[in-house]
């Protein structure tokens, strides 16, 4: 190491903020204000989500995609991985421990098993297809705990690549929209109230905002239980990366100890708890005690919007259409497996602790 600090002086620390990186950070900021456009004129798509889609847009548009793939490249790959770290702290402001605690204990149970059946199912049935890289992972997550924003926390603990990063939130993304429009057409015909309606959006929908958008049709009182119920999954992120990140450094270890060739940054093994995840844990004990004003907790909100709408409209853009299609069947039966998994015993959760 101290050879290398010698040799290559600044290209040891990467500066917060390159040059190189505005034109990036500018399309990005720009993509930010395209999806609020969007969000604007069709309500029922969240802001998120819009940030996807233009993101993919984005890089397969003739105008753009030179930009994109070319001097944008290094800015938007900051945005994806700092301002997602950052919109993750901010996501612990939504949190408190009262409001988990409030669930009761049936359906604390109930979510920690949907979780555990989702996450574990998927990962085995993704290695079974043969998806390369952290997809089964990295899908596994964003169906299990919160969709996007889970997915971003997860690869920064484990170094994923950010091609497989782009591909599963596409695909928990599109998944994700799917339900706005799926799943209260199964409100009635599967016998639920509106309450137990809303428990089962919270159980079972991937984003928070795709979980509002699609308990909002069931009422204040569906609204209610699905955003409780979706404060405890979120809640598992912490506890989730915290094993990817170890299991990661004892990967990493074992790895170099078998004399495998070492990749850039491989000698510096990968925090169990990462400063990020620290941070989010501390933002719910900030706001468990009560201490932060409503006015601040509406600035975090917006401001965490902003910075994962930049992230996500940043991830987008790494993904390269013709590459998903060559997985995309597989990827697709992944997805349409998963979220069979996570719809149907969630809904058995519900019933069993209505």
């Amino acid at each position: 190491m101290a050879l290398i600090l010698r040799t290559h002086p600044r290209a040891a620390v990467r500066p917060p903020l390159l040059r190189g990186d505005v034109p990036g950070l500018l399309l990005a900021g720009a993509g930010v204000v395209a999806a609020l456009a969007v969000h604007r004129v069709v309500p029922a798509v969240p802001k998120l989500t819009a940030a996807v889609v233009l993101g993919i847009a984005a890089a397969h548009l003739p105008g753009l995609r030179a930009l994109v793939r070319g001097a944008a490249r290094p800015g938007l790959s900051t945005a994806a991985r700092r301002l997602m770290r950052l919109g993750i702290v901010l996501l612990g402001l939504a949190l408190s421990a009262d409001d988990v605690l409030g669930l009761g204990w049936a359906t604390v149970v109930m979510v920690l098993g949907v979780v555990a059946a989702t996450f574990a199912g998927t990962c085995w049935l993704g290695r079974r297809l043969g998806l390369p890289g952290d997809q089964p992972l990295l899908v596994a997550t964003g169906y299990s705990i919160c969709g996007a924003s889970a997915i971003g926390a997860v690869s920064q603990a484990a170094g994923s690549e950010e091609e497989d990063v782009a591909a599963s939130v596409a695909l928990v993304t599109l998944c994700g929209t799917l339900a706005i429009a799926v799943l209260p057409l199964l409100h009635h015909p599967l016998g639920l109230d509106d309450a137990g309606f809303g428990r089962w959006v919270g159980a079972s929908v991937h984003d928070v905002g795709q979980v509002v958008a699609t308990a909002q049709s069931g009422g204040p009182a569906a609204l209610r239980e699905a955003v409780l119920v979706k404060v405890m999954r979120v809640a598992l992120l912490a506890p989730l990366v915290a094993g990817v990140g170890l299991a990661a450094r004892r990967a990493r270890a074992g790895a170099l100890a078998a004399g495998a060739p070492a990749r850039p940054g491989a000698g510096r093994r990968p925090p169990v708890l990462p400063l990020f995840v620290a941070g989010f844990l501390l933002m719910i004990a900030l706001r468990s005690t009560g201490a932060v004003p409503p006015g601040a907790l509406t600035l975090a909100q917006d401001a965490r919007e902003l910075l994962l709408a930049a992230a996500l409209f940043a991830l987008g853009s790494a993904v390269h259409l013709p590459s998903l299609l060559r997985t995309g069947g597989r990827l697709a039966a992944l997805g349409l497996a998963s979220w069979v998994v996570v719809a149907g015993v969630s809904y058995a959760g519900v019933l069993l602790t209505s």
